[in-house]
């Protein structure tokens, strides 16, 4: 099978790219900005991801794309206007490569989108599905759910098929932003007000993911569906930080403090955003992947962590 991988120097696209190495299924093809002496598979240059790049020569003969590549969440912003730059990468760049895919005989589409199409937030135990309306709070999720309205277009009025993933938090070796500022703290000892928290967390580790849209390239049942992805285990904040705590063998010191003690501070400082990443629930439901597809995780969280660590320790 003949696949065009985008984003394949990114945090997941790196992993893809080793999975889908691996045998003799796969003839592959990766498009990148400049070369990279680490990817062994045929790469395409294409000099950037917006409305004017020429995807002409990467989707020829191709049967699947799969679009990793995108604009992520940026922790301290630089652009003016980060919308227009989302939109522009995100979105603009997305659709012309569905497009030009799509003109070339492209048989689907797999991207990766985000639970943050979504929103934030769910109530305790009543976690995301597929049925449930998009309501982005931020920009790149706002971002990330018109690229899945644009790509809907494409492939109704092209009858390519498209395959849209939304994953949780991804966390694996080389995982960035706040899970990695927290596995600094409890590997460092810091004593965290966190040893009672309530609350439930979708996790995805980056093979499951990986698994997951595997599966998705050639699976029929895919075809034209939206997946939630995830561990499959829902943990608690305390829970998680405990058990990284025991994959890095350094056990997390917790102090019990109550949640609205936490929030109320938190407001104090303008620290409220971090505040709901911490102590509120944010669920997804992936039994849509199982009853369509047969899929189950691979890897349990107390895996996932353990082969992140293990993975980082060893390089």
């Amino acid at each position: 099978m003949n696949i065009l991988l985008t984003g394949a120097t990114g945090f997941v696209g790196r992993r893809l790219l080793d999975r889908l190495s691996q045998g003799f299924a796969y003839n592959l093809t990766v498009a990148v900005r400049s070369q990279h002496p680490e990817i062994p598979a045929h790469s395409v240059l294409i000099e950037s991801l917006d409305s004017t790049t020429d995807w002409i020569s990467a989707v020829e003969n191709k049967e699947v794309v799969i679009h990793a590549a995108a604009r992520a969440h940026v922790m301290k912003e630089e652009v003016s206007d980060p919308l227009a730059e989302y939109r522009r990468i995100n979105v603009e760049g997305t659709l012309n490569l569905a497009a030009q895919a799509a003109a070339a005989g492209v048989r689907r589409f797999v991207y990766i989108s985000s639970v943050k199409v979504n929103g934030e937030q769910t109530e305790l135990n009543r976690p995301f599905n597929e049925n449930d309306a998009a309501d982005p709070h931020d920009q790149y999720g706002l971002s990330k759910n018109e690229a899945e309205e644009g790509l809907r277009r494409i492939s109704e009025d092209q009858g390519m098929e498209l395959v849209i993933v939304r994953p949780p938090l991804v966390y694996g070796p080389g995982v960035k932003g706040n899970f990695a500022t927290m596995v600094g703290l409890v590997a460092k000892g810091v004593p965290l007000p966190l040893g009672s928290v309530n609350n439930k967390r979708s996790l995805v580790s980056l093979d499951n993911l990986v698994d997951f849209i595997v599966t998705c390239v050639d699976h029929p049942a895919a075809a034209n569906q939206l997946f939630f992805v995830s561990d499959g285990q829902d943990i608690s904040t305390t829970e998680l930080l405990l058990s990284v705590g025991q994959a890095i063998g350094k056990p997390a010191r917790l102090i019990p403090v109550p949640a609205g003690m936490l929030v109320f501070g938190a407001t104090i400082l303008g620290k409220k955003a971090l505040a709901q990443r911490l102590l509120g629930s944010l669920q997804v439901d992936i039994s849509k992947a199982h009853d369509v597809m047969g899929w189950v995780p691979p890897l349990s969280v107390e895996e996932g962590l353990r082969r992140c660590f293990v993975t980082e320790n060893a390089l």
